[in-house]
């Protein structure tokens, strides 16, 4: 086990090493291992090695220089100058809360950025200032539209953060594919099969090949097939293909440049870098905030004393999960897979660093 402070210390020394200040580096750290803490292992410290490999092929700018391109009072389209998302997202964000302070509500699409970690700790930042959060972003052309061969979207997630009372937040976090592709890469580092519903191959059949990516396959929209609602999935990524990449100026669909190692980016880009969409809406914008959060309350304690099918595993909300596992692992630890900690063991050794 790991705790969290060791592994900040190790991903703000990387990040450091990659030539950013001691603040972006401390930012992309927190949010790099803030995965890791709320248990979703597919986006935390593992993909810290993905990070250097386009920062060294010269994909990353460590040394950004952030400029809104258009604005209103409330939107804007921010040039992420070629930054790590991990520093660009929580950057929009702030621009996103500090418009809705203004004048309701605060919408940011980014352009010309990269892979920025975990949705949902974007649309967290805005849970402190009574605001409901929202974060999205476009990811590597993994997935295959319903009925397609080809691999034509991301991942896609979508995340939204909404404040309570008494009780903890209302956190979505989703993927709009069955599953991430980092969930993938775990099942390979395991030598594990997939489950059905996750991967085709390249003919478009089904397959529980964890490799099926990597050998010319797609992953799945949300939902596996079209009798199990598949197109809703590839409809919901579409959407946040849209808000993030085509609103901004980024790329979309197969032009989006891959965060993978086994894709190439394209030669014809048809805009700059990655995409993200932010917005915060200022809860009194609508209603008194504490109305709200009291009815906020309500509608989690009812949920939650909806009768289980089982007992044994009584009804959630969403974000119940990740916060049950930051609570253990701030307990405990934080455990990584062997060869994470060979990967880690690496950067150490490249950037003289002790892990």
């Amino acid at each position: 086990m790991y705790s969290y402070q060791r592994l900040f210390d190790f991903a703000k020394q990387v990040f450091v090493s990659m030539g950013h200040t001691e603040k972006m580096a401390d930012t992309a750290a927190t949010v790099l291992v803030s995965a890791d803490m709320r248990g979703v292992d597919s986006h935390g410290i593992a993909r810290l090695k993905g990070y250097v490999r386009l920062w060294e092929v010269k994909r990353i700018n460590s040394k950004p220089i952030f400029q809104i391109e258009h604005e209103t009072p409330s939107t804007a389209v921010l040039n992420a100058d070629e930054s790590l998302g991990l520093i660009s997202g929580p950057e929009a964000m702030k621009i996103a809360m500090i418009k809705a302070k203004s004048v309701g509500t605060g919408w940011v699409s980014v352009k010309n950025s990269n892979h920025y970690g975990i949705a949902g700790y974007h649309a967290m930042m805005a849970l402190d200032q009574d605001m409901i959060g929202i974060s999205m972003t476009n990811a590597s052309p993994l997935v295959a539209p319903t009925f397609s061969k080809e691999r034509l979207l991301g991942t896609n997630p979508i995340s939204v953060a909404i404040p309570a009372g008494k009780q903890p937040p209302f956190v979505a976090d989703m993927a709009t594919t069955t599953a991430a592709n980092g969930k993938l890469e775990i099942l390979q580092r395991k030598n594990e099969d997939a489950p059905l519903g996750w991967v085709q191959d390249q003919e478009g059949e089904p397959t529980t090949n964890a490799n099926g990516v990597k050998e010319g396959g797609a992953l799945l929209p949300l939902g596996g097939d079209r009798e199990h609602a598949s197109h809703k999935g590839y409809i919901l990524g579409s959407i946040v293909d849209i808000f993030s990449a085509v609103l901004s100026g980024a790329n979309y669909g197969p032009w989006v440049p891959p965060f993978v190692s086994f894709i190439d980016p394209v030669s014809d880009p048809v805009g700059e870098g990655l995409g993200h969409f932010f917005g915060a809406m200022r809860i009194d914008a609508f209603r008194k905030a504490d109305e709200f959060k009291d009815h906020m309350d309500t509608w989690i304690e009812r949920f939650r004393s909806s009768t289980p099918i089982d007992e044994n595993n009584p009804v959630q909300i969403p974000g119940d999960y990740e916060r049950n596992m930051e609570a253990t692992r701030s307990k405990d630890g934080i455990p990584l897979l062997d060869p994470v900690v060979q990967d880690l063991n690496e950067l150490a050794d490249k950037f003289k660093l002790k892990f």
